[in-house]
C-alpha cells in the first residue's frame, strides 16, 4: 500500500494558507459555540456548589481557560514571530500579528474575571500579587507588541522589531505559571496539575476541560479570520488577492 503524505509546507504560501484558513474557520467556530454551550451547562448547572466559596467559584469556568490561553497564545505568537524573524517567512509574521489581539483579549478576560472572583473571595478587586502582577505585565507586552508594530510604517521592519519584543517577553510566561510556587502569593495554587490528581470534583473538572477546548477553538477561529484579513491587505497587489476580493 502506498501512503500519500501531505506536504504541509505548500501552505507556507499566503495564497494557499488564505484558502485553507477560510475552509477551517467554520469548523472551529462551530466547535467553539457547541463546546462553550456544553461547558457552561456543566459548569453553571451541573457542577456542585463549592463548600468554601459557594457559587462564586463558578467564574473559574471562564477565568482559568482565559488565563491558560493568555499564556498559550503568547507562546504561539512569539514562536511564529521568531520563525518570521529567523527565516524571513512572511506568513509566520502574519500569524504572529494575527494572534496578538486575541491574546490580549484572553489576558484582559483573565484579569477582569479574576477581579470578579477575588472580590467575594479575598475581599478586594485587586492586590499586587505575583500572579496578578505578572499577568498584567503580559497584557502590557501584548499591547506593546501591537503598538510597536503599528508605529513602524515599513511592514517588514515592523515585523522584525515586534518579533524581538515578543521573544524577550517570553520570559514572563514561566514567571506567571510558577509564581504561586516561587513566592508566597495570595493567589491559590493550580487545581489541575500533571504531577498530582485534581483537587476538584469530577464534574467541575469536566466543565473546565470542555470550556478550555471551547476557548482553544475560539482563539484558533478568530486568529484564522484575522490572518486572512492581514494576508488580503499585504497581498492586495497580487492577482489572486484581487480576484478573491472581487469574488467576495
Amino acid at each position: 500500500m502506498v501512503t500519500q503524505r501531505i506536504n504541509w509546507f505548500k501552505y507556507a504560501a499566503p495564497q494557499r494558507f488564505h484558502a485553507l484558513a477560510g475552509a477551517l474557520v467554520p469548523w472551529f467556530s462551530g466547535a467553539a459555540v457547541l463546546l462553550a454551550l456544553a461547558g457552561l451547562y456543566i459548569g453553571l448547572l451541573r457542577a456542585p456548589t463549592d463548600a468554601q466559596q459557594g457559587d462564586a467559584y463558578r467564574i473559574i469556568f471562564v477565568h482559568v481557560p482565559a488565563a491558560w490561553m493568555s499564556m498559550v497564545v503568547y507562546l504561539a505568537m512569539a514562536f511564529w514571530a521568531g520563525i518570521g524573524l529567523v527565516f524571513n517567512a512572511r506568513l509566520a509574521s502574519m500569524l504572529a500579528n494575527a494572534l496578538a489581539p486575541t491574546g490580549a483579549l484572553m489576558t484582559f478576560v483573565a484579569l477582569w474575571s479574576g477581579a470578579l472572583w477575588g472580590k467575594p473571595t479575598w475581599g478586594a478587586w485587586w492586590v499586587w500579587d505575583a500572579r496578578l502582577t505578572s499577568e498584567l505585565i503580559l497584557l502590557f507586552l501584548y499591547i506593546g507588541y501591537m503598538a510597536l508594530h503599528a508605529a513602524i510604517d515599513d511592514t517588514r521592519r515592523a515585523d522584525r522589531a515586534a518579533a524581538l519584543l515578543a521573544l524577550v517577553g517570553v520570559v514572563n510566561v514561566p514567571i506567571i505559571y510558577f509564581s504561586v510556587k516561587w513566592w508566597n502569593t495570595l493567589h491559590q495554587g493550580a487545581s489541575v496539575s500533571l504531577t498530582k490528581s485534581p483537587s476538584m470534583a469530577a464534574t467541575m473538572l469536566l466543565g473546565m476541560a470542555v470550556m478550555a477546548l471551547a476557548f482553544w477553538a475560539y482563539c484558533i477561529a478568530v486568529a484564522l479570520v484575522r490572518v486572512r484579513v492581514i494576508i488580503s491587505e499585504r497581498e492586495r497587489s497580487a492577482v489572486w488577492a484581487r480576484h478573491t476580493l472581487e469574488a467576495a
